[in-house]
């Protein structure tokens, strides 16, 4: 690995704000892709205000253009699911030849999707981030609690098993110089649901309740809900090939518990007129249960309930 890799982000929201605020602190060489604040953060930096770390401000080397950014070795996506077919090109155009891009996103079916929208010498990987983070206005990011994350690699030009493994283990070692506790996962398919397991109910609940975590677990009947839906969505993994640890369901009600007042980011993007990632979040999971034959009529539900609100919103 080339001693002073370059690391690029696209999208400096929460994720690519946190991430790359600690990076960049680190001393690594970090380059940040940003669209409407751009102006903000290239003159002031980013902001971060950690109940964690206290608060930072970071000045970064910031675009605003693909074009002007330099060929990154690492390349952190942290945009919305939303606009990945529009990343497709941009991601192109700034990862270096044998490049990894690695997606900082929730949901399912990512990187099945990306893949076919990038250069075969690319290698695709995922990140899947264990964050309470989100963006007051511009260049400044709320960080509320934990910050951790896993890697799992997707596909790119063939490699042997030890080789793959190394890889992981330079980007993994990449955030641990910056201090974040990172691990490397075998079967990125089973971790993705795993994660869908908090994601789909507290996302869709927060935006349909108009409540953050802490409201929604206090009353009884919204708790209820969440860990309804939390079950439907281990049944479907479980059906899917995918084993869930053991009482799952339980254990993430009781971490849920133990948070503080969290609105995810769902909700900051319905409360903000942003698109909401009801596709990677719902639609894939809910089509990949109805293959296997296990059914997710609550989780259906409230998609159809967003979609409603997201049409309504549209008009």
């Amino acid at each position: 690995m080339n001693a002073t890799p370059r690391i690029g982000i696209i999208g400096a929201g929460a994720i690519g704000g946190f991430y790359g605020v600690l990076l960049a602190r680190a001393g690594l060489d970090v380059h940040l892709l940003l669209r409407s604040e751009y102006a903000h953060v290239a003159e002031q930096g980013i902001q971060l205000n950690s109940s964690v770390l206290g608060n930072l401000t970071q000045k970064v080397q910031a675009y605003q253009h693909a074009s002007d950014m330099p060929k990154c070795d690492w390349l952190l996506v942290c945009a919305k699911t939303t606009s990945n077919s529009e990343l497709a090109p941009l991601i192109s155009q700034v990862a270096a030849q044998g490049g990894k891009v690695l997606m900082l996103q929730n949901g399912l079916g990512i990187e099945d999707e990306l893949r076919p929208l990038l250069p075969e010498s690319l290698h695709l990987l995922a990140g899947l981030c264990y964050i309470c983070a989100h963006r007051s206005s511009p260049g400044v990011v709320e960080h509320q609690a934990l910050g951790n994350m896993n890697l799992a690699y997707h596909s790119g030009p063939e490699l042997t098993a030890e080789d793959r493994q190394q890889l992981l283990e330079q980007g993994a070692e990449l955030f641990k110089q910056a201090g974040v506790d990172c691990g490397i996962l075998a079967n990125l398919a089973q971790a993705r649901w795993q994660k869908l397991v908090w994601n789909a109910p507290y996302n869709g609940l927060a935006v349909l309740l108009n409540s953050h975590t802490k409201a929604l677990m206090l009353q009884a009947d919204s708790r209820a809900i969440a860990g309804e839906i939390m079950q439907e969505v281990i049944d479907a993994a479980t059906a899917c090939g995918y084993q869930m640890p053991n009482n799952f369901a339980s254990k993430l009600l009781a971490a849920t518990d133990r948070m503080p007042d969290y609105w995810p980011s769902m909700y900051h993007d319905y409360a903000l007129g942003r698109p909401m990632e009801l596709h990677a979040i719902y639609a894939v999971a809910l089509a990949q249960a109805k293959a296997v034959g296990s059914p997710m009529p609550r989780t259906q539900m409230l998609y159809q309930s967003l979609l409603y609100l997201s049409q309504q919103a549209a008009h």
